[in-house]
């Protein structure tokens, strides 16, 4: 096979590279595409690129010559676990659902994308889900954002390529406003204010994870505000992070401002886990509101209800989460 230079076409505006290369050369690893990166032999417009960079109608990307793949590549991956189950769950998770898209309250415990030794995942559902919505042979939904698989809340799915790439334009661009709402152990000390603590992945074989560096990594800046405290040492906090890093508000919780996320050993370790009352054993982020442009025109503002571990855990600790505006707590800080 020689070198191809393909032209992203105006459909695949916004798509990753890495499942650009999926839709058009799905023999191909994804293993060997990202050592392809690596060594730049894929470039787009003649730059070296990354897995998850987003195209842009009429570039082009460079695909160099396709090795074949070994005996274990070749063999297929298992497909994705789909059950009547999973799509009862998220056809009730439903927030909203229009011609331009649909808005889940994604359920903790259900990863976003699949991984190594990870088949149940809402991306294989999103075929499924879309002909559960929409009826038999509507287009699978498009994942435009992403939340950990742990913690629940706002998603939105884009139900077409032009409403996919304004989606995602909006993400990228921080049009799209997000508070989550979480349980720290610990009270954060001011009550409110701005985290501003560089994140950098670190290595090792314990999945990915991030850490506050003083230096390299990437600039990452959440704002908050504490709603409640109780007497267990636990505080209520609404976060609105004004950049999008990889487990950001697990990082910045627990390693600037001292108050691990409720049921987050990875960041958190014991502290995370205080004991008493508290069933502190699954994490307790959710993603409560989501304010973004429509593809259509106007602002959209999406919120969704608790999980079922925090709702118990607020009933215990008789924390009422108000039906006020998820965004207001911050609208003094925004002048």
């Amino acid at each position: 096979m020689a070198v191809k230079n393909v032209t992203v076409a105006a459909e695949e505006a916004e798509i990753r590279l890495d499942r650009w290369f999926r839709r058009h050369y799905p023999e191909l690893p994804h293993g060997r595409l990202e050592k392809m990166l690596r060594k730049g032999e894929v470039r787009v417009d003649g730059g070296r690129a990354k897995a998850g960079q987003r195209l842009l109608a009429g570039q082009v990307v460079r695909v160099p010559p396709l090795p074949a793949a070994t005996p274990a590549e070749a063999r297929p991956a298992p497909p994705p676990r789909v059950s009547s189950a999973d799509l009862d769950a998220l056809e009730g998770a439903v927030l909203l659902k229009d011609r331009r898209l649909v808005a889940l309250n994604k359920p903790a415990g259900l990863a976003v994308q699949g991984g190594t030794n990870t088949h149940r995942h809402l991306d294989g559902l999103l075929g499924p889900l879309a002909e559960r919505l929409f009826g038999p042979g509507a287009p699978p939904l498009s994942l435009v954002h992403r939340l950990d698989r742990d913690t629940s809340g706002v998603l939105v799915l884009a139900r077409d390529a032009n409403s996919a790439a304004a989606l995602a334009r909006a993400f990228k661009s921080r049009e799209a406003e997000k508070v989550y709402w979480a349980l720290v152990v610990g009270r954060p000390r001011p009550a409110q204010g701005t985290i501003k603590g560089r994140l950098d992945k670190t290595p090792g074989g314990r999945g990915e994870r991030v850490s506050v560096t003083e230096e390299g990594g990437k600039s990452a800046l959440t704002d908050y505000t504490t709603l409640a405290t109780t007497g267990q040492k636990l505080a209520w906090l609404a976060l609105r992070p004004r950049t999008g890093r990889t487990h950001q508000l697990r990082a910045h919780t627990a390693q600037v401002l001292g108050t691990p996320i409720l049921g987050d050993g990875k960041y958190g370790g014991a502290d995370a886990h205080p004991g008493g009352i508290v069933p502190g054993k699954r994490l307790h982020l959710h993603a409560r509101a989501l304010r973004l442009p429509h593809p259509d025109g106007g602002t959209l503002t999406l919120t969704a209800p608790l999980p079922g571990h925090m709702a118990e855990t607020f009933a215990l600790l008789g924390l009422e989460a108000p039906g006020d505006d998820p965004f207001e707590p911050f609208a003094a800080a925004d002048g």
